[in-house]
């Protein structure tokens, strides 16, 4: 893989790393600054928001310019969100530092997915997604429990002293590693980019995304509750368990990129029906141990070996703007993750247990195998042309 990837990736850990690792900081952050739980919880749910909607727009603003300078100006803006939410002395102003370092995030990864997929040969592009992707899945794996970890040692705000470093060294590689000769994202233009949304294929492609990722994110929400309240595991064992999904996450990110490179719509069907499987055995069996880890393995790997092959065909279906197209399915990605919380929550509240989300999350998945198999019965004869490249190379450094 060309070394420019790891400067990506590198920016895919970082910010991967500032999403998630708030989670197991929030008790910290409630007590820091004197609100609920509640209240804190929103630091999470206000940068979820906020990527969806920096992901359309900072996207299509940013294709008119070159894609290296682009993603130089997300770096510095995710340094400086960090930096605010290191050293703001109220929670408004830690709010406002995640929301502008959320502001990059689906930016970032929806440029960064055109220019990995452009660093390398055609038949590797989904590969190369993957590799940056790598990013974010080594931030679940190990970033979030040891970020967790410094945070609950040295204070909260000593993570994020750590993100802004990370993020310094991302810029640094990004400017160095990248090269300088990277097209702009599009020549359309701010508002001819939005004309991506005239195909029925764009939007069919984000619909796969919202339920087919957000039927594994939904089951994933609850977990916790699944592991302890019907597995029977302690709470003390949960995060251990949770580095084990990550390392499912890790693999089936690489694997699934490789599998997508061979035969893009063939992999998506396969890895969406495998996942109804998975989610529908760990919710009969969530009460057998052995059988939970070996689920709660499956459906990291299985769920999130969906993510370069979702983002390469919307990216195939948007020729003239994938940038945007990308940062759209970035954005779809988050709307299906707070989708599938909201579906699975429901189900817990509506008093049917805590494998419940688990029920839910196959019958999301179901629902966007379904709108994959239309995408493609509706395309037309859509398995030999997904395998052509429709992405216009530069040179490889």
């Amino acid at each position: 893989m060309p070394v420019a990837l790891y400067a990506l990736a590198l920016g895919g850990f970082g910010i991967g790393l500032t999403e998630f690792v708030i989670m197991g900081l929030l008790p910290e952050v409630a007590s820091d600054f004197g609100v609920t739980e509640t209240v804190a919880g929103y630091l999470i749910s206000g940068y979820a928001l906020a990527v969806a909607i920096g992901a359309i727009i900072f996207t299509a603003v940013l294709g008119r310019y070159d894609r290296k300078k682009s993603l130089l100006f997300l770096m510095v803006l995710f340094i400086i969100g960090n930096l605010l939410s290191a050293t703001g002395p109220s929670y408004e102003l830690v709010m406002l530092g995640r929301i502008i370092a959320a502001l990059c995030h689906g930016a970032f990864f929806g440029i960064g997915s055109v220019v990995a997929a452009d660093l390398v040969p055609a038949t590797k592009r989904a590969g190369a997604i993957a590799f940056m992707f790598a990013g974010l899945t080594i931030a679940n794996v190990l970033g979030v429990p040891l970020g967790t970890m410094l945070g609950q040692a040295a204070g909260w705000r000593a993570t994020f002293w750590a993100i802004t470093a990370i993020g310094v060294i991302a810029l640094v590689g990004i400017m160095l590693l990248v090269p300088g000769n990277l097209a702009r994202s599009s020549n359309a233009g701010v508002f001819g980019e939005f004309t991506i949304f005239r195909s029925p294929q764009v939007w069919l492609s984000m619909m796969v995304t919202i339920l087919g990722y957000g039927g594994m994110f939904g089951a994933f929400t609850y977990i916790a509750f699944t592991l302890t309240g019907v597995g029977g595991f302690a709470p003390s064992t949960v995060p251990w368990l949770l580095i084990l999904f990550g390392v499912g996450l890790f693999a089936g990110n690489i694997l699934g990129g490789r599998a997508a490179d061979k035969n893009l719509p063939k992999t998506l069907i396969a890895l969406l029906g495998v996942l109804t499987i998975v989610l529908i055995g760990f919710a009969l069996t969530a009460d057998n141990q052995i059988a939970t880890i070996i689920a709660l393995v499956l459906m990291g790997g299985v769920g999130f070996a969906t993510v370069p092959g979702m983002q390469m065909r919307i990216m195939n279906h948007a020729a003239h703007a994938p940038t945007l197209a990308s940062g759209a399915n970035i954005a779809a990605f988050n709307i299906g993750n707070a989708f599938g919380a909201w579906v699975g929550g429901l189900t817990i509240a509506a008093g049917l247990g805590y494998t419940s989300p688990l029920w839910a999350g196959a019958a999301i998945t179901v629902a966007g195998l379904l709108v994959l198999l239309v995408a493609v019965r509706v395309r037309g004869g859509e398995y030999a042309k997904d395998q052509e490249p429709r992405l216009s190379p530069v040179p490889v450094p």
